[in-house]
């Protein structure tokens, strides 16, 4: 999945990650989980790319390879810096903690993502502490404007954790992200634990700081009406592989992928006049330590043929790169939301 050097800032190419399965008192190893299981995709400055799926398909465990939190089994995670190409996956020790400035992470949960014991000031300064670009008045000054950046009144800055609202609390988070002026924010399912009304204004604050600061962002989530507000194309997951990549209208009007369909099927419609015609998938998502042979989705798919369950299909574009990993791909007619009356 090549593409033009000029915009690029993420480029990951087979990546994967296997955990071990141990047995027995000397811990022999009897199989491995694929949590990520050879993906690859690019991401261009300014964009956000939108990683979806079912709970345990991988995509935070993706997320936390591309900031290498977690080392990755093997493939590559090439950051463009300033047309310097990186290589985060070999990055240990000093070098890669220098180099996390450029990448920072927005956590899920954001009541067990703040330490309690911290002041507002304190939990946003402390990456500029750590990596020693601010102290004293310069720090306050930096917390102050990043408050504001993120919609939080400057009078809260000696406040702790549990004085604020989950979505307040998220803005928190948001800006501790944004203390090191990252190129590449990832966003692991950042408004999953908010209610409705309050993830509508985190996503929009999203999109406003990515126009003001020219960010870049990597967002995971399992919400496919989420994700279309706010991405610029789509990646869906299963099993550590990725199904489907495409343009985001694209994708929504005109699923290739099965998984996709069934997915898009379970997006609540705004009509009460709407009949729901909901994919309710038979079966349980895939075991990575032991897949089924042929296409991982095979065995809860309502289009499966013979090839399905023996031929491991490849990730191919369809054109206009829109990417599908299906035998049937170009014989299936699929339903989108843009589809459905």
């Amino acid at each position: 999945m090549h593409q033009s050097q000029n915009n690029l800032l993420l480029e990951v190419s087979n990546l994967k990650k296997y955990f071990p399965i141990t047995s027995g008192f000397f811990k022999k190893v009897v199989g491995h989980i694929r949590a990520v299981d050879g993906i690859s995709f690019f991401i261009r400055k300014g964009e956000t790319l939108g990683l979806v799926g079912e709970s345990g398909c991988g995509k935070t465990t993706a997320g936390r390879l591309i900031l290498n939190v977690l080392p990755a089994t093997s493939g590559k995670v090439i950051f463009h810096q300033a047309n310097k190409p990186v290589n985060v996956t070999d990055l240990r020790g000093e070098k890669l903690r220098k180099f996390r400035k450029h990448m920072q992470l927005v956590f899920q949960d954001p009541f067990s993502s703040l330490n309690p014991r911290m002041t507002i000031l304190n939990i946003v300064g402390e990456p500029l502490l750590a990596h020693g670009m601010r102290r004293g008045k310069q720090l306050e000054e930096r917390v102050k404007l990043l408050m504001q950046q993120v919609g939080l009144n400057v009078k809260y800055l000696h406040r702790y954790p549990h004085a604020f609202s989950g979505g307040q609390r998220q803005r928190i988070c948001i800006a501790r992200a944004l203390a090191l002026n990252p190129e590449l924010v990832i966003c692991d399912e950042p408004v999953s634990a908010l209610d409705v009304s309050i993830q509508a204004q985190i996503i929009n604050l999203l999109k406003d700081l990515q126009q003001q600061l020219e960010l870049t962002y990597l967002f995971i989530a399992h919400d496919l009406s989420v994700v279309e507000n706010i991405s610029s194309r789509v990646a869906v997951m299963y099993v550590g592989k990725i199904m489907e990549l495409a343009y985001t209208e694209e994708l929504f009007r005109t699923p290739l992928h099965p998984y996709t369909e069934a997915l898009m099927s379970a997006v609540p419609k705004p009509d009460p006049r709407h009949k729901s015609d909901r994919i309710l998938l038979q079966g349980d998502v895939a075991d990575p330590s032991d897949p089924p042979h042929g296409c991982m989705f095979h065995p809860r798919c309502r289009y499966a043929i013979e090839r399905c369950k023996v031929d491991v299909p490849e990730l191919t574009d369809t054109g206009d790169r829109h990417f599908v990993r299906c035998h049937l791909a170009t014989e299936l007619s699929l339903k989108g939301i843009g589809s459905q009356a």
